[in-house]
């Protein structure tokens, strides 16, 4: 999969981003938006990626359709994919997805849920080989909340053997669940509450914002995670040739200091750019094309 982002983005190279990929693959294909949380990064990525592949999207907000009356998931699920070719749905609730997947049939994609962002991943993990991080042994340190792109980086790394440090506050650490999964597939994985000993020799420093949308407890929760801020003291504990990752959008002076998010080592941007990359090469494989 990311060797085939890598080959497509570079067969790209001068070609206006509304054009379509020379093979078209998914030329004639119609995939589904479906939006129960608010979008930027995975809305556009997703509409991009289609359009490079030769497809086409629809969106389908819960705001302005069923819905939000209540039609069930099921029921949706049923309904759309007599009409169109797959579905991405970016929703709260992780069941839902669930749900979804057992009543449709097309492909289902996961464009997030509270407890995952396995579409984030693919687009860090291109990030980084195209800035020439070898993924295998590879050590990755997370500093913040136990959320779902911690989630998803600890499913990625079983599967691509690199270590991950995770520095949280007490009783912000990631589900059991996928730091078993990890450690199943080989994976170093620790869990500390001391940030500079996460960053120590470290390869990659991640975080994500603190406060997600619709929480109500921010100012304890930005109290908790007040010295896991990812800043230039923090940075000099890696290996000097270490990045910087952040799915955005930051809240900068929040999880990251501006001097860390506006220096040479943060690769945010590049890495926002290749959620097209990787969006295009995981609709192929949904669509059973790689």
């Amino acid at each position: 999969m990311l060797s085939d982002a890598i080959d497509r983005k570079a067969a790209r190279k001068g070609m206006p981003k509304g054009a379509a990929d020379k093979d078209a693959p998914l030329a004639g294909r119609v995939l589904a938006l479906v939006f129960e949380k608010n979008s930027t990064r995975t809305r556009v990525s997703f509409d991009i990626a289609m359009r490079q592949l030769g497809g086409s999207v629809l969106f389908v907000e819960a705001g302005s359709s069923q819905l939000d009356r209540g039609e069930s998931i099921a029921d949706t699920a049923r309904v759309l994919s007599r009409m169109v070719d797959g579905i991405m749905l970016r929703t709260d609730d992780h069941s839902r997805i669930e749900e979804m997947a057992r009543h449709s049939f097309v492909p289902i994609i996961n464009g997030l849920t509270k407890r995952s962002h396995p579409c984030q991943i693919v687009a860090d993990l291109l990030t980084l080989v195209e800035h020439g991080k070898a993924l295998p042994g590879l050590e990755i340190a997370w500093f913040g909340d136990g959320n779902n792109v911690l989630h998803s980086i600890l499913e990625a790394a079983g599967l691509f053997k690199f270590n991950v440090r995770v520095a949280v506050p007490s009783g912000f650490e990631p589900e059991a669940e996928f730091v078993e999964k990890a450690r199943a597939g080989g994976s170093s994985v620790i869990i500390t509450s001391d940030a500079e000993a996460a960053a120590l020799g470290a390869d990659v420093l991640v975080t994500d914002t603190w406060i997600s949308m619709g929480q109500t407890d921010a100012e304890e929760k930005r109290a908790a995670m007040k010295s896991f801020q990812v800043n230039a003291s923090l940075m000099r504990k890696a290996k000097p040739d270490a990045v910087f990752l952040h799915c955005l959008p930051a809240h900068v002076g929040d999880e990251v200091s501006e001097d860390v998010f506006e220096s040479e080592q943060s690769i945010v941007f590049d890495e926002a750019e290749n959620r097209i990359h990787a969006q295009k090469s995981i609709l192929l494989w949904a669509f059973g094309l790689l």
